[in-house]
């Protein structure tokens, strides 16, 4: 996949229901058709069974290369995620760099925290293979 069209499918904020995990029942509220600098993405998911309302904003939009969100209000005391896309031989890399603090601190973030993150992200990584290939 091309720089241009890995960043496009970031750009419409309904295809993150594509790229999470089914586990998370995740559903948009509220998002523009297509993402900008300031933009906010209402959603819904349930993490461990237990209902949350997430709200982010796009504080960062650098197309074809890099946005950032942030979280507004969430289940982290801090999140903000930046997607980076660079184009390499046969397609486009696309890095996730996530500075988050939890409630609870290191100890939930160990024992419960930091292993689902690697699981959403895993299945993100499977999920975009599938749909893109490697």
């Amino acid at each position: 996949m091309t720089l241009e069209a890995a960043f496009e499918f970031f750009a419409d904020p309904q295809n993150l229901a594509e790229i999470t995990p089914p586990w998370l029942h995740f559903r948009i509220l509220e998002a523009p058709e297509r993402a900008y600098r300031g933009a906010r993405i209402r959603y819904r998911l349930r993490i461990k069974g237990v209902r949350v309302r997430w709200l982010t904003a796009i504080t960062e939009w650098r197309p074809p290369h890099t946005f950032t969100d942030v979280q507004l209000s969430g289940p982290y005391r801090l999140w903000e995620h930046t997607h980076r896309l660079t184009p390499v031989a046969g397609g486009t890399e696309i890095y996730d760099h996530v500075r988050y603090r939890v409630p609870g601190g290191d100890v939930v973030d160990r024992l419960v925290v930091r292993r689902l993150l690697d699981e959403i992200f895993d299945y993100r990584r499977t999920r975009i293979a599938e749909l893109f290939g490697d």
